[in-house]
Formats: C-alpha cells, sequence, structure tokens
C-alpha cells in the first residue's frame, strides 16, 4: 500500500485512473481539509498523489477551492514536485483549442484569495520572478512534443477571479498586454507550491479562444467542460508519460525557495 509520494498531481476528476495500487488518504491541515481525500498510487514505480482540484463531484468553484490545504497535503505525503493540468482560453489567434501551453510566466488579476501561508508571524519573502519549474517545464515540453501535441513553450498565463468568463473588453485588455492564455485556478497554486520549496509545472489544454479573440458569442461553460472532457484521456497519457519523465533527484532552484529565510512555523518535511 502506497501512502507516500514524490509526484503530485492537481487535476479534474478525469485523473483518477491515472493511477495504479490507490489508496485514499485523508490529511488534517493547519488550513482545513483539501478539496476532497489524496489519492495516492503509482506510475509504474514512481508513487504519486491526486487532488482533484474542484472535489470529486466538482463542487467547488475556482474562489472557493482550499488551495492552501491542497499543497500542505500533498507535501505533508512528501511530494516535492507537482504538475497541474488545467484547461484555459487563449487570447492569440494562433493557439487554438487542442494546443498545450506550458507557461513560463504568470499575472494575478485575482481579488480575496489567501495567497500565502506566511501571513503571521513575521514577514517571508519568497522569490517568485520565474514562477514555474524549469525542469519541469522542460520535461513537459519534451513529454508533449513526443506524444504529437501542438504544444506552445512558454508564453503568461493570465488567472482571473472567476467563475465568471472575461468581458469582451477585458479579453481585449489582456491580449494588447501581450498574455498568452487565461484561466482561473493557476493562483494562488503555483506561489504556495513556492512558498513550501516545491516544484510547479502547468500544463494549460486550450479549450477554447477567449471573448475577444474572435467574433461570436464567447465561451460557456459547457463547452470547456465538453472539450477537456473529450480530452481528458490524451491529458492523462501525457501526464503518465511526464511523471517518468521527471527527475527523481531535483537540481532546481525551487527546493531551495526558502533558503535564508526564517519561517514562523516548521513546513511538512
Amino acid at each position: 500500500m502506497v501512502t507516500r509520494a514524490d509526484v503530485g498531481v492537481i487535476g479534474g476528476s478525469g485523473f483518477y485512473s491515472l493511477l495504479d495500487d490507490t489508496t485514499e488518504v485523508e490529511v488534517s491541515t493547519p488550513y482545513g481539509p483539501p478539496s476532497d481525500a489524496v489519492t495516492v498510487g503509482r506510475v509504474g514505480s514512481r508513487p504519486v498523489a491526486f487532488i482533484p482540484r474542484h472535489g470529486r463531484d466538482h463542487r467547488l468553484p475556482p474562489h472557493r477551492i482550499p488551495y492552501r490545504a491542497n499543497l500542505w497535503a500533498l507535501r505533508s505525503l512528501g511530494v516535492r514536485q507537482v504538475l497541474a493540468p488545467s484547461a484555459v482560453g487563449s487570447l492569440r489567434p494562433e493557439l487554438g483549442p487542442g494546443t498545450l501551453v506550458v507557461p513560463d510566466q504568470l499575472v494575478d488579476r485575482t481579488s480575496g484569495r489567501v495567497q500565502t501561508y506566511y501571513d503571521a508571524g513575521g514577514v517571508v519573502h519568497v522569490p517568485f520572478a520565474d514562477p514555474y519549474c524549469p525542469a519541469g517545464r522542460a520535461a513537459a515540453v519534451a513529454a508533449a512534443g513526443s506524444a504529437g501535441w501542438e504544444v506552445a513553450d512558454g508564453g503568461t498565463l493570465v488567472v482571473i477571479e472567476g467563475p465568471r468568463f472575461s468581458t469582451r473588453a477585458e479579453s481585449r485588455w489582456f491580449t494588447a498586454n501581450g498574455w498568452t492564455i487565461v484561466g482561473m485556478t493557476g493562483f494562488p497554486e503555483s506561489v504556495l507550491a513556492r512558498e513550501l520549496a516545491m516544484c510547479y509545472t502547468s500544463l494549460s489544454l486550450v479549450t477554447d479562444h477567449d471573448a475577444g479573440v474572435e467574433a461570436g458569442e464567447g465561451v460557456t461553460h459547457e463547452e470547456v467542460l465538453a472539450f477537456f472532457a473529450a480530452n481528458v484521456t490524451r491529458m492523462r497519457s501525457l501526464v503518465t508519460d511526464l511523471v517518468t519523465a521527471l527527475p527523481q533527484d531535483r537540481a532546481c532552484s525551487c527546493g531551495n525557495a526558502l533558503d535564508g529565510l526564517k519561517l514562523p512555523f516548521e513546513i511538512p518535511q
């Protein structure tokens, strides 16, 4: 029975069948329960922990996801590398539905979400100039290319509060700023991973063009879910390949993000 893992996946309920030899683990955290019980199993010989971001019944909207509990729970189980598949809208005409974007930058346009563990007991400034793990990104781009994906290496993900989609004016503004894709869940997931010295890699599947990119009525919730569901088997296969490809020993700087900083509490080891 597997109860610890070094790789974590935060994704939709379609990823449950990713794992073999599974065990459900209830994890308590100082920030309440995670989105759901954590499923721990194996991909090949590698132990992996999975959390359904919105809960297994998709009950949690983006602004209500317990992001701090989710990342803390993964770290408590030994996870040090996080893969985060999600659906996004494209802000670029050339990046159509079915494109996999592996972003290298992020813009936060959320409001009201708690985005730090270090909000009491002393000031902790964590570097975040490059939000994503370079080793995870390189492995993701290589794995997607080998599997025949149309993959965009790099780009800026702008994260909006949701649960509503962008207005046409907002979408055009995002595009004018040079940003690439828009989503609702990539923040504060990424910064919380950094605050726990974990690697974080975003796997952003374009499901639609955002409202300002082309004429029409704009995207609907049903269209996004339907497109992602139609591609979940392919995404699951990519995540399986990527889990195998991730380095066993981390040589990136993510694990050193807290070096030299005085923390107000101990983080899980």
